[in-house]
């Protein structure tokens, strides 16, 4: 995972823009600093793992693993701002509006979201995958990252708050909220790989899971953990009046079905044959993270 960190931020880095006067240049520094703050880098280290899995590779796979991060670092920005979350902490560091202002961290979110795009049909990209595969990043990555996906998942966060909604609810929204970027990503690899719609359908059953898992365990740790742990404040979903797994479920009950979810994760990834132990002891690992 560390190896793949510094490789996957060393391209994350070589691909912003360049500001031609000061102003443009604030704005830039504002995007590389939330977009180079650390983080488990989860979803561009799927990209490449699924490319590579299904016959791709690393090389061909960056350029869309590095679109996703941007959309990814671009939706934690927002999410952060006063008029959502409001928080001060993200990753161990002052959010970005703490730092560079409110205005100037919602245009870096802005920037992040359209530079991404702009990577995924990059002469890079083009070169090392086709036009084909690139357009068909582009429509993935901008479903799983619109109105139907992570943004509808959001605002289904945001009327959320203050109410007692049931699990079923919660399971929908983070499906859109967190799932549907893993979702991306995993697809994203397996499209820089051309694989087939039977491996890209248990790709995306892999991602669905573990992004499931993944929040509840984020729920978990808003409870369980610290904020010097996390790198954010912890029980700032009480705060927020938000339901959660952790609230609705209990702490035991969350765990088990955490479990469950990474088993059926792994089991999807029987079409990929022993090839696929890589990501069966990630989906482990993302099972056991305590920040």
């Amino acid at each position: 995972m560390s190896q793949f960190t510094d490789r996957i931020e060393q391209k994350l880095i070589s691909y912003l823009p360049k500001g031609d006067n000061e102003d443009i240049q604030k704005l830039i520094s504002s995007m590389e600093y939330s977009l180079m703050a650390g983080g488990k880098r989860v979803r561009p280290m799927l990209t490449v793992e699924f490319a590579k899995l299904c016959g791709g590779s690393e090389e061909a796979a960056m350029p869309f693993a590095c679109a996703l991060e941007m959309i990814h670092t671009y939706s934690l920005i927002h999410d952060d701002l006063p008029c959502m979350d409001n928080d001060d902490l993200r990753r161990g560091k002052p959010t970005n509006h703490k730092v560079f202002g409110e205005a100037t961290a919602l245009l870096a979110g802005n920037g992040l979201l359209t530079f991404a795009f702009e990577t995924l049909v990059s002469e890079e990209a083009v070169r090392l995958n086709g036009y084909e595969k690139c357009a068909k990043a582009v429509k993935v990555l901008a479903e799983c990252a619109g109105v139907n996906g992570m943004l509808g998942g959001q605002m289904i966060d945001l009327e959320s708050e203050g109410k007692r909604v049931v699990a079923e609810h919660l399971k929908i929204m983070d499906n859109k909220k967190t799932g549907a970027l893993m979702i991306a990503a995993a697809k994203l690899g397996c499209i820089s790989a051309g694989a087939s719609d039977a491996q890209i359908s248990a790709a995306c059953e892999y991602a669905s899971d573990i992004g499931l898992a993944f929040q509840i365990i984020d729920d978990m740790l808003d409870i369980t953990s610290t904020t010097e742990e996390l790198g954010k404040p912890v029980g700032s979903d009480n705060e927020n009046e938000k339901s959660t797994y952790a609230a609705l479920l209990g702490l035991e009950e969350c765990r088990r079905l955490a479990e469950e979810l990474t088993d059926n994760a792994i089991l999807s990834l029987e079409i990929f044959g022993n090839a696929s132990q890589k990501l069966k002891d990630f989906a482990y690992y993302l099972l056991k993270r305590e920040k």
